[in-house]
């Protein structure tokens, strides 16, 4: 494990990230979702694909990447370019789950492997809205009062920056985006996923130009039990990418 310093709008982050099989002629980056880290990725991905050089990187806020910013998800993806200058890597591939898939689909590498990717818009249950308006209306009484009533994991222990960062990402309609992806790209999803369904993937599919969908049994994190048919198809459908 290791850590590179950036600096992006005066500010400086410490990002953690971790390298695997370094010296390879093609390189893979691996992005997590929202509230996770580098090593559920590792987990899953880090025995496979073994002609790539792998790099996983914990996003800014989360894991042992620092943050003192309120970031939207263009923000990210600037991060992680300066990120992958410094290291002096152009990667072929990028891969990303949940919020790491829009980030991913920003760096327009030639391949873009998205999984379950957040980006498309979902009606909300009446329940979320009401608790929605019900925090809006008690803005005022201050910042930890509205973490006690949120009570979402998603939100659990977060500073004010990423707690205004999560409200930036949360919602974020991405599907103009993904239709200006040129990449290759090829979109896995979880059939029984409820945070980012089943149609989200099927819409995103339909928006970027060269894409091949995978719908697969399982939930959000699908892909750790099927890494390995994930990593064949990236080697059958990106070996050309360049």
């Amino acid at each position: 494990m290791a850590s590179k310093e950036i600096i992006y709008n005066d500010q400086p982050f410490t990002l953690s990230y971790e390298m695997l099989h370094p010296g390879k002629e093609r390189a893979i980056l691996i992005l997590h979702g929202w509230g996770s880290n580098k090593e559920i990725m590792k987990q899953a991905f880090g025995n496979l694909l073994d002609g790539y050089t792998h790099i996983y990187l914990d996003l800014p806020g989360f894991g042992k990447s620092s943050n003192e910013m309120i970031l939207t998800t263009k923000d990210y993806a600037q991060i992680v370019r300066r990120f992958l200058e410094v290291l002096g890597i152009s990667p072929q591939i990028a891969m990303g789950h949940s919020f790491g898939g829009k980030v991913a689909t920003l760096l327009d590498t030639p391949c873009l492997v998205l999984l379950s990717s957040a980006g498309v818009v979902t009606e909300k249950p009446w329940s979320v809205k009401l608790k929605i308006a019900t925090v809006k209306a008690l803005k005022p009484l201050g910042m930890s009062f509205i973490r006690d009533l949120f009570k979402s994991k998603d939100v659990e222990g977060m500073s004010h920056e990423m707690y205004e960062t999560f409200k930036n990402v949360v919602d974020e309609d991405f599907e103009a985006e993904f239709a200006k992806s040129r990449s290759k790209a090829l979109l896995f999803w979880g059939k029984e996923d409820t945070a980012t369904p089943l149609y989200t993937g099927e819409k995103i599919a339909g928006l970027i130009a060269k894409s091949h969908f995978y719908p697969l049994e399982g939930d959000h994190f699908f892909f750790l039990r099927h890494a390995p048919f994930i990593a064949k198809e990236i080697e059958t459908h990106c070996k050309g990418a360049a």
